[in-house]
């Protein structure tokens, strides 16, 4: 009997323990963060897509720049990501305005890509501007986005914004 009671014992503490150690990592896992201590992040706000000299269809920019909110959404590299126009983000003081200057534009054919590997290229090349509250460029790049082989013609709007999404978490802001 008491060495049942023992081994009972000496199981539940063993689990207790075990208990404390996951419970006490994962928290310090959660709350680890790249950011130094006391540093708040910074905030953006996408401004829309401006496509002044070069004719982009409706249904691309609009993919354009809702893949670019949620790209730069899912990089987690800001604290908020503010929509153009949102009120809320006058009163942000970290506030960083991203803006988007389409370039060039080629619609290419997913029926072409299917065909041939060289041909139906759809792409995109826009020069992205990053700035701060004060108006200091903090990004000054062209970007590009485009589609070669499969998929259809709005994907080289994804594949900038994750291009875009890219460039811009590579700074420390």
């Amino acid at each position: 009997m008491k060495s049942s009671r023992l081994i009972e014992s000496v199981t539940s503490c063993a689990f207790l323990v075990l208990a404390f150690l996951l419970l006490g990592f994962g928290s310090a896992a959660a709350s680890d963060s790249p950011q130094k201590p006391g540093h708040v992040a910074a905030s953006v706000m996408v401004k829309a897509v401006e496509s002044n000299e070069v004719q982009l269809p409706a249904e691309f920019q609009m993919a354009m720049y809702e893949n670019l909110v949620s790209e730069i959404e899912k990089s987690k590299k800001f604290g908020h990501v503010y929509r153009d126009g949102d009120q809320k983000a006058a009163a942000d003081p970290n506030l960083l305005t991203l803006e988007v200057s389409l370039q060039g534009f080629k619609k290419g054919s997913a029926e072409a890509r299917q065909v041939t590997t060289v041909a139906g290229a759809t792409s995109i090349r826009a020069l992205v501007h990053l700035s701060d509250g004060k108006g200091q460029s903090l990004l000054n790049k062209n970007v590009n986005g485009r589609v070669l082989f499969f998929g259809e013609n709005l994907r080289a709007t994804y594949n900038f914004a994750k291009a875009v999404a890219k460039q811009v978490g590579q700074g420390t802001y």
